[in-house]
């Protein structure tokens, strides 16, 4: 009768429980006969009796299922878990004890670490998908049945991997389907969802757009650079940075330098300590901020949108990489520190001005970026691509030897010719 009057969320949390129970303690030889699904289910009982019933909705059901976990790491630590029924027999006297007892605590404890992402250890759960960009971000704020559900749901696979679709017949359905369900979406949270991916699908799709072409007229040519111009400003919605670096990318292939360099000053701006990113250990200061009141109700894209640097990414042979690194995409997508690629974009744009100082500030700066690992930490391929980078600001400002340096240091970094461009440079400038 009680497990009759349960909500949908308190459903959930004795069923994530039991999955935690059945598939991840239990799987332990040492664990597998110290506690049982009923001692979960008392668990259940008794915190349902201390919280009110409008705690138990699907927006606290991370917190809820971390609330039961606890509960049963302080049982067990105390050996306490008294019949709900019958509070009087406490069914963890004598049970669970000595060697055991700290066996079980350990894995107890190594499991809650890992937040409510434990239960992904589960079989069961294993093939969920949880994107990469939501690691440092606490996730208690979503709204997790809505998301989970469009998230795997065929509209967001489909732009996900946009860049297979060819003609821009199906690139047109694509957009309008889409700005239908942004339009017509009742919820904020929902909105900012499919804005997240419209900006992705917009910053692949601006790379495919041609902005110059000798059989082209003049009209044409307008034609196409309104519509690149257009797209890359509807992609600077899923990060703080990387949509408008592109769009500095778009100004530098069009030659306007002036206004390559007012967006870098923005850009550049947003390079805060604040800002999180996907390859970097969140501080105390970022956990603080996260749980701020002021971001409690906010859609977690929302939050991205505000807080998330993502990499600058260009697709295979994309239009709007700049020609100094047109070599580089000609194996694949090429990624970067979005900080190490404002920098260099800079760089090119006062060398193409003629103005030494600043290329020489520029320098500087990235020598600086790369000695401090600023936001490029635990990542080979992002070093090595900054030495490559810092390479070649150094060739084209004339200093060839710290120019060799800087592609020998990426070359130690990733020797892979396929990936890293250096080798090719330095045989380049071997046979000048």
């Amino acid at each position: 009768m009680l497990i009759n009057t349960f909500t949908h969320t308190q459903l959930l949390c004795y069923a994530l429980m039991k999955i935690l129970l059945k598939d991840v303690i239990t799987t332990d030889k040492e664990c597998s006969d110290l506690l049982c699904s009923y001692f979960v289910k008392t668990i259940i009982f008794w915190i349902s009796e201390e919280l009110p019933q409008s705690v138990w909705k699907p927006k606290n059901l991370i917190p809820c299922f971390m609330r039961c976990f606890s509960r049963l790491i302080y049982c067990v630590k105390y050996s306490a878990c008294l019949h709900y029924f019958i509070p009087e027999n406490n069914m963890f006297e004598n049970k669970i004890e000595g060697r055991a007892r700290k066996l079980l605590l350990d894995k107890l404890y190594t499991l809650h670490s890992y937040g409510w992402r434990c239960v992904l250890f589960s079989d069961q759960l294993s093939n969920f998908h949880v994107s990469t960009w939501m690691n440092p971000i606490e996730l208690t704020t979503l709204r997790t049945v809505e998301v989970v559900k469009i998230l795997n749901s065929k509209m967001m696979n489909i732009l996900n991997n946009i860049c297979a679709v060819n003609t821009i017949d199906n690139h047109s359905y694509l957009y309008n389907r889409v700005i239908s369900k942004i339009v017509s979406c009742d919820q904020s949270s929902l909105k900012y969802l499919y804005t997240y991916y419209m900006s992705l699908w917009c910053t692949k799709y601006a790379q495919t757009i041609p902005l110059t072409s000798p059989r082209s007229s003049n009209k044409h040519q307008y034609k196409q650079y309104k519509s690149c111009l257009c797209t890359l400003l509807q992609s600077i919605h899923h990060d703080a940075v990387s949509g408008w670096l592109m769009l500095a990318s778009f100004f530098y292939q069009s030659k306007q330098y002036s206004k390559v360099l007012s967006v870098l000053v923005f850009s550049l701006s947003e390079f805060t300590p604040d800002k999180l990113n996907c390859l970097m250990n969140m501080s105390d200061i970022h956990c603080r901020l996260l749980k701020l009141k002021s971001f409690q109700k906010t859609s977690i894209f929302r939050l991205w949108k505000i807080m998330l640097v993502d990499l600058i990414k260009f697709e295979t042979n994309s239009l709007l990489i700049p020609n100094e690194l047109q070599i580089d995409t000609k194996n694949g997508q090429y990624s970067v520190s979005s900080i190490v690629y404002a920098y260099f974009l800079q760089f090119l744009c006062h060398y193409h001005l003629n103005n030494i100082r600043q290329c020489q500030d520029c320098i500087n700066t990235l020598h600086l970026v790369i000695a401090e690992n600023y936001m490029i930490e635990k990542d080979a391929s992002l070093k090595s691509r900054a030495y490559n980078i810092l390479g070649i600001a150094l060739q084209l400002s004339g200093d060839y030897e710290a120019a060799r340096q800087a592609f020998m240091h990426s070359l130690e970094i990733c020797t892979d010719h396929r990936y890293n461009t250096s080798r090719k440079r330095l045989l380049l400038m071997s046979s000048v």
